[in-house]
């Protein structure tokens, strides 16, 4: 693989509010409709061997507004399942748990990063024997965990900014070593 493109999905009614979304299947606000065709515009030029996206409506309604509608639906794609915490802010969850951190304690009845990683670690598996670009249509924490994972630094999930809707990152090589070339590019 040249490049992996990865672009997170339009605005939802949960995005624009701060909630955890994670297996809460809801579509696109007005906004976000706007933001997968603005989208589509930048990345019409483009040529990509292969175009994966998350099952989940979001994402598959932002890859076909972009001009994808026959993106591959893969299941390992979704967002974390937060489980005790889908629906409630970040601030809402430290009410409970004051310190609470999602990358090195996940959410109870939920995932953690491990199980993510495990996740984005098949993708990846299957892009890297690739000779072309790539483009993933996924979701906010997810796209954290794809960069960290490709780039082979853990660490790099909790550092980096979320990243806003329909923004894309670029994940390439330099000198045949893993790096991200551009992050949450709008």
């Amino acid at each position: 693989m040249r490049a992996l493109w990865v672009a997170r999905h339009g605005e939802t009614e949960w995005s624009l509010a701060g909630k955890h979304t994670g297996s809460t299947d809801m579509d696109l606000t007005a906004a976000g409709v706007q933001q997968g065709l603005a989208l589509g515009r930048r990345l019409s030029e483009l040529d990509f061997e292969l175009v994966l996206t998350s099952p989940l409506i979001r994402a598959s309604r932002t890859a076909e507004l972009a001009g994808f509608p026959s993106a591959e639906r893969v299941d390992d794609l979704a967002e974390f399942l937060y489980g005790d915490y889908e629906g409630l802010t970040t601030n809402e969850i430290r009410e409970r748990r004051p310190n609470w951190n999602i990358w090195s304690e996940g959410c109870p009845r939920g995932e953690t990063y491990k199980d993510v990683a495990r996740r984005v670690d098949r993708v990846l598996a299957r892009l890297l024997s690739l000779d072309g670009d790539v483009l993933v249509f996924s979701h906010g924490h997810t796209t954290r965990v794809i960069a960290a994972r490709f780039t082979g630094s853990d660490g790099l999930a909790e550092r980096l900014g979320k990243p806003a809707p329909s923004s894309v990152s670029i994940l390439g090589y330099e000198y045949s070593r893993p790096v991200l070339r551009e992050w949450n590019q709008t």
